[in-house]
């Protein structure tokens, strides 16, 4: 028998990996640590120059450089001066010879003249003698801070590439270690690893590093220099990192899969286990290898996602703060305040909904929110008696409604690509999309629902309300203190732009209260909760990360290959090849609703929005649809794309953080086709019509108007 078959050798494969997962905790949390910091300095660097400002007039003139010693003579002799000029007019110019008569000079002029220029010199060696006379020990202090932090920032700036990079593929490679990108279905039995981690192999070394090669030899061979070379040189290692993974995790089966033999239904099914983005990356690599024979086109196109370093940066955050999240109690503590007044399951998604819109409007992405809080929704709707598949409906469409909100990202970016629109027209239109599918919902729920609504009156439920809002004041405060102190110490507000650098600060503070002045929650029953309680605050951290760098790696490697695809739909010319009027508006959005949905359901929203800008939004305005009407149609419908079969974006990601064996469970619910399929349905009900509306609403409106 070959030792690559013996159990000794897969067991010592197996505690390898187990092991690069459990090391590579501590460089990847130093490294979140390290882009708050960096993120900070910025802020910290603008609040010191006006402290140094406050303090010290003229701070400017003080700092490094702000005063040049001058390159004058503050004492030269006048007379003599006078003569060497007086010496120098009379000499002739070699170039016009004798044909002119020099012109007489003027003594009294030029004395005058240099009496000026000598009193300059000397105010300016005055000023730098008073400037150097004005740094005293506290100030020679001060600029040392101040240029530290200036040069911090500055190096932050510099290499946000370079520290997106090693985020990327540390976590893409563990990601890949545990099985843990996002599929279709989880490895169950040893065909199913064969076949996924094989073919994930492939498409990492023949396709993702053959593309990156092939790049690397053209700028070789082009001569032209590589803007950030640290950064090439790291994409082209962790690839390879990447490739030697997948590699080892071939040769090692995890512990717990099943064996079964090799046929033909059982190697189809195991299909559905190759990683999604393996399915990009073949799909991306054939096109341009064979279609175009430029096999570097994957490589130019996933070098996008580090143009945009600063932005999928915050993607990591975000994550890390969803993962520290759930191993608090908050999410418990904000349900208990709607357990009073006994809400059937379905106004309790609702209140859910309403309730994620706001985190989901600062992250800009659905995904990301269900990345990263989706399981403490989850986990709170099925505490207190949600039906497993109304829970993943709702964890599903948890972001959906709030990407039309303000502060959205997504927006500024629609707005800053696109000159049609400003921000204020877009949130504007966008908070009256927010509550008619928050209405949508709230109808189709009451509809669907299985039993009738008895909720508590509001002398029954409101003590109880108040008495459960208590424990949450803590929590609020520290949000307020935090937010208060960037505020005031740094000139650095929660919004869009900062909320990836204060929030993790929030939750860490979180995690230091409960576990040093908090105490368990009187609904805390199970032994998850309760351990939870019992770990340290450096514990808790530690194991939030471990959660984090699995998810963060799944999807920056969808997000990172959606540019690919989208390479592949631009450089296609398949927008151009359509009529560039069509007969009727109607017409016209019927085109749009089909186009956008199915972009929707193939690439992740930031990359979908970039190539949307060139193509379809120029076709729409061509057709007299109105610039926000066609991108508040296209955030809906980009949603609704997510939510539809057969990929379901945000259905993998929601059985992503909640567990397969949840997803099982749910499927042997449901009397009647409704309820077995209500987390598909529920979804794509709402934000149908939703989009529906929103699509074809105006056009109504001015028919009934006009007649």
């Amino acid at each position: 028998m070959s030792v690559l078959g013996t159990g000794v050798y897969r067991e010592f494969l197996n505690q390898v990996l187990k092991s690069a997962h459990k090391y590579t905790v501590w460089p990847v949390m130093i490294l979140l640590v390290a882009i708050i910091f960096a993120g900070t300095s910025n802020n910290l660097h603008s609040q010191l120059l006006k402290w140094g400002e406050h303090f010290w007039e003229s701070y400017y003139l003080l700092r490094p450089g702000g005063v040049e010693k001058p390159n004058c003579d503050p004492n030269f002799d006048i007379e003599l001066r006078l003569q060497e000029l007086e010496a120098s007019l009379a000499e002739p110019d070699d170039l016009i010879g004798d044909l002119f008569e020099p012109e007489p000079f003027d003594r009294e002029g030029a004395r005058e003249s240099l009496k000026n220029a000598r009193a300059l010199c000397q105010d300016k060696y005055r000023i730098l003698a008073e400037t150097e006379a004005r740094i005293t020990p506290a100030v020679k202090v001060f600029r040392s801070l101040e240029t530290g932090v200036e040069s911090l920032s500055l190096f932050a700036y510099d290499n946000q590439r370079f520290f997106f990079a090693l985020l990327f593929f540390i976590c893409a490679s563990v990601c890949t270690i545990t099985h843990h990108h996002i599929g279709f279905r989880p490895v169950k039995n040893q065909v199913d690893h064969w076949v996924a981690s094989s073919l994930q192999l492939f498409g990492n070394y023949y396709f993702l590093l053959g593309s990156m090669n092939s790049y690397d030899k053209a700028l070789t061979l082009s001569m032209d220099e590589i803007q950030y070379p640290l950064v090439h040189q790291t994409i082209i290692l962790g690839i390879q990192a990447l490739c030697f993974v997948s590699f080892l995790r071939l040769l090692s089966i995890p512990k717990g899969v099943e064996s079964v033999p090799w046929r033909k239904s059982t190697v189809l099914k195991s299909l559905l286990t190759v990683p999604l983005y393996t399915y990009m990356v073949v799909i991306a690599g054939v096109y341009f290898s064979i279609a175009e024979s430029h096999l570097s086109g994957i490589a130019i196109y996933l070098g996008q996602l580090f143009e945009y370093a600063a932005n999928f940066l915050n993607v990591g955050l975000y994550i890390w703060v969803g993962m520290l999240l759930k191993r608090t109690q908050l999410g418990q503590l904000v349900f208990n305040v709607f357990a009073p007044w006994r809400l059937p399951p379905e106004l309790l998604t609702l209140a859910a909904i309403i309730i994620m819109a706001v985190p989901t409007a600062f992250t800009g992405a659905s995904g990301i929110i269900i990345i990263a809080m989706g399981l403490v929704v989850y986990e709170e709707l099925r505490r207190v008696g949600t039906r497993r598949q109304l829970a993943l409906a709702t964890t599903a469409l948890t972001g959906s409604a709030g990407v039309v909100l303000k502060p959205c990202l997504l927006v500024v970016i629609i707005a800053a690509l696109n000159k049609e629109v400003v921000t204020d027209q877009l949130y504007s239109w966008g908070v009256k999309v927010f509550f008619l599918s928050a209405f949508i919902f709230a109808l189709v729920a009451w509809l669907t629902r299985k039993e009738k609504y008895n909720v508590a009156t509001f002398q029954e439920a409101f003590r109880p309300m108040l008495e459960a809002i208590k424990p949450l004041l803590p929590y609020i405060a520290i949000l307020f203190v935090v937010a208060f102190l960037y505020q005031q110490l740094l000139g650095a507000y929660l919004d869009e732009f900062s909320a990836p650098i204060i929030l993790p600060v929030v939750v860490l503070a979180f995690i230091f209260y409960e576990r040093f002045f908090g105490k368990l929650s009187e609904n805390s029953s199970s032994d998850l909760e309760i351990s939870r309680q019992n770990e340290s605050a450096g514990i808790t951290v530690l194991r939030g990360t471990k959660d984090a760098i699995v998810h963060v790696g799944a999807l920056l490697m969808i997000m990172g290959l959606s540019f690919a695809i989208s390479g592949i739909i631009e450089r296609s010319e398949i927008f151009e090849s359509l009529p560039e009027t069509f007969s009727s508006p109607w017409v016209t959005l019927s085109f749009l609703v089909v186009i956008l949905v199915g972009i929707g359901m193939i690439m992740e929203p930031f990359g979908a929005v970039v190539m949307v800008t060139g193509t379809v939004a120029t076709l729409a305005y061509k057709n007299g649809i109105h610039p926000v009407h066609f991108w508040m149609l296209t955030l809906v419908a980009f949603e609704l794309g997510y939510l539809t079969p057969p990929v379901a974006l945000n259905h993998l990601l929601t059985r992503q953080v909640v567990g397969e064996k949840e997803s099982e469970l749910a499927a042997l619910e449901g009397d009647s086709f409704w309820y077995r399929y209500e987390k598909i349905l529920l979804p794509m009900v709402v934000m149908g019509i939703t989009l529906l509306i929103v699509a074809f609403g105006p056009l109504i409106y001015q028919l009934v108007k006009s007649g």
